[in-house]
């Protein structure tokens, strides 16, 4: 089960809704990226998902967050031609579940918007998480913040929420695309991984209850 995005041929869409964030080559963030797809490549997602022996439970974390914010971005820049403000004047998942966008310093207070516009704020607001040394480092040595794994629990809640909207109000096209099963395996892959660490909140998880449980009950 590959998580490579882009297949040889590039007959999927290479389209990304923002830039890719890069782990720089030769970090050990970088080998540790290239250890989760080599397990990942085994099939057992379970297993993928576990602190590999002797390594920083932060320094795990924050690479499998910029893993899951770049395949996020590239299955969102699939569809972006169908959530436009026209088809998702709020952001969405389903009727019961509305969210509406607060990033506590630039918007203090939450504004009601369509779904392309929470979702550009949303993942403007994650890229600039990643891009600060002092949360995100990249350098060997250097520590990550005491407040590091809040951070990382606000960005992984948010980035589930592009998941459950794209589910509820854009799975027709993510059949007529053909990326139904590259969803669901990116989508069973961050659910395993929250799961381990319990990163996410259940309550959070609510809009996409039904599907996590079918998802994960065939792994237990």
């Amino acid at each position: 089960m590959q998580l490579k995005l882009v297949p040889e041929g590039g007959s999927r869409s290479s389209k990304t809704f923002k830039p890719k964030k890069n782990i720089p080559e030769g970090s050990h963030q970088y080998e540790l990226l290239k250890h989760a797809e080599a397990t990942l490549g085994s099939g057992n997602l379970r297993m993928a998902v576990m602190l590999p022996d002797g390594e920083d439970l932060n320094e795990w974390v924050a690479v499998n967050t910029v893993d899951f914010f770049n395949q996020i971005n590239m299955l969102y820049g699939t569809i972006t031609d169908f959530c436009t403000e026209e088809s998702c004047p709020v952001m969405s998942a389903g009727p019961k579940y509305e969210y509406h966008w607060a990033d506590g310093t630039n918007i203090k207070k939450p504004i009601k918007c369509s779904a392309p516009k929470y979702i550009d704020y949303l993942m403007t607001w994650v890229q600039d998480q990643l891009d600060d040394e002092t949360l995100f480092p990249s350098k060997i040595g250097v520590p990550f913040p005491k407040n590091f794994m809040s951070v990382a629990k606000t960005i992984l809640k948010r980035l589930f929420r592009v998941y459950a909207h794209i589910y509820h109000q854009h799975f027709d096209p993510v059949i007529q695309l053909q990326e139904e099963a590259h969803l669901n395996t990116s989508f069973k892959h961050f659910i395993f991984f929250v799961q381990e660490f319990n990163l996410i909140d259940r309550r959070e998880l609510a809009p996409l209850q039904e599907l996590i449980e079918k998802l994960t009950s065939k792994d237990r």
